[in-house]
């Protein structure tokens, strides 16, 4: 497949001032020669006529060539900057098409820079994160991922078990010698310092993963307790309606927020309580599907009242692994300060939706319940949840290794520093699976 010429629009659906047809493989000068006349020189832009195979003029613009290695995709690289009107764009493509290339695939352009040895496979990923980044920290910390930061952690680490491998290794082959190495304290004093130095990427690894996913949250209550209210006064816009008739939600209203940079996805549910309208029982019934899936619950309350029953009964039903706010509302009624308090029911935080007053206290919940840190500069760095999944690995098999050492075992030992190594390594794909590299390539947007 690297031996075809692939050809893509690689600017966005839709009308724009410019539009970009990006062509990769051995073909694309000769395609640049048939539609623009000729080849500008390596990395300049040549403003000319683009016809297609009758010589009829398609439009005026520029022609950009990036020849092999020093390309993108490490092959010969063109590109097409055109005036950004679909039909024109999809007249580019199709001459490029008829020229010899063929569509390309999800992803294709990176998947090749990545075979290609431009870029491995979490920077390769960090140029999707970039694009789909949602808050202005998710950006910066994958502008940080693409050019290196979370693979130069790993790769550091990979140096070290390399070579704490290398000694364990040779121990065991000069296992006969009077000295046995395996038992000296430096094999414990390197263990230690390969869990320490993993349990900070791990740390940092985990604050990437939520400036990419974010949180999950629920805003759950009886009629009127002013949920609708909250997510107004949390997207600072007013996305539900609010009346004082009990019942006006009756679908999933959702909005995505901002906290401290990390993107918060929140739904507005109905009221929950007994009704005989079948539309407003089906709202509930969704209100309940969507707190499963959830990562956290505000059980907002009519702070003069305070919790009762039915918001004991909701705690009851709360799934495992869902956590729990309690938002006593309206405190520009009740009189009570804003901010932090403790529930009957859990952790809490007094507030105002009507006002405003108490927000910050929430949204430090929020950031809380989250683990999020304030890790700033150059330690951040966005990671997927697959990264922490490896790194979690890695972290289990160093902790295997060092029992293995304790009991002196070490052909065992070296076992588990090899599962360590393999786990770090499939973050930047130095031992990549076909398949994994389908499963992520495929998510990206055709034309990068």
């Amino acid at each position: 497949m690297s031996n075809d010429t692939i050809a893509a629009i690689a600017t966005p659906p839709g009308r724009g001032g410019v539009g970009i047809v990006r062509i990769s493989g051995p073909n694309a000068p000769a395609i640049a020669r048939a539609l623009a006349g000729e080849l500008p020189p390596p990395r300049h832009a040549r403003y000319g006529p683009i016809r297609d195979r009758s010589g009829n003029l398609l439009d005026q613009g520029l022609t950009l060539f990036f020849p092999a290695p020093h390309s993108y995709t490490g092959e010969d690289v063109v590109e097409f900057q055109v005036h950004g009107g679909p039909v024109l764009l999809d007249l580019v493509l199709a001459e490029a098409l008829a020229q010899g290339a063929r569509l390309a695939e999800p992803g294709e352009f990176t998947r090749r820079a990545f075979l290609n040895d431009k870029l491995d496979l979490a920077q390769a990923e960090a140029v999707a994160d970039l694009i789909e980044a949602s808050t202005e920290s998710a950006a910066r910390a994958a502008v940080a991922s693409l050019s290196g930061a979370l693979s130069q952690a790993v790769n550091a680490l990979h140096e070290a078990l390399v070579e704490l491998r290398c000694y364990v290794e040779g121990a065991i082959d000069f296992a006969d010698e009077e000295i046995d190495f395996l038992t000296e304290e430096a094999v414990g004093a390197r263990l230690d310092d390969l869990e320490s130095r993993l349990r900070d990427l791990r740390r940092r690894a985990r604050q990437g993963t939520l400036l990419q996913e974010g949180l999950k949250v629920v805003i759950l209550g009886r009629p009127n307790a002013g949920k609708s209210s909250l997510l107004n006064r949390l997207a600072g816009r007013e996305t539900a309606i609010v009346t004082h008739i009990p019942g006006t939600t009756r679908d999933l209203v959702r909005e995505r927020i901002e906290v401290r940079g990390m993107p918060v996805h929140v739904l507005d549910t109905a009221g929950l309580r007994e009704s005989g309208d079948p539309v407003e029982q089906e709202g509930i019934r969704r209100a309940w599907a969507a707190l499963a899936e959830a990562d956290h619950c505000l059980l907002v309350v009519d702070d003069s009242a305070g919790p009762g029953e039915d918001e004991a009964q909701v705690v009851e039903r709360l799934p495992e692994g869902v956590g729990l706010t309690v938002v006593a509302n309206k405190i520009d009624r009740s009189g009570r300060p804003p901010g932090p308090f403790q529930s009957p029911l859990g952790p809490g935080v007094r507030l105002s939706a009507l006002t405003g007053e108490g927000l910050e206290a929430l949204h430090e919940r929020l950031a809380e319940v989250a683990g999020l840190e304030p890790i700033a500069g150059e330690g951040t760095f966005l990671a997927r949840r697959r990264h922490l999944q490896a790194l979690e690995a890695a972290g289990a098999a160093l902790a295997r290794a060092r029992q293995q050492w304790r009991h002196g075992a070490g052909e065992l030992l070296a076992e588990e520093l090899r599962a360590a190594h393999t786990a770090l390594a499939a973050i930047t794909g130095e031992f990549d699976h076909e398949d994994l590299l389908d499963q992520i390539f495929s998510r990206f947007c055709i034309g990068k």
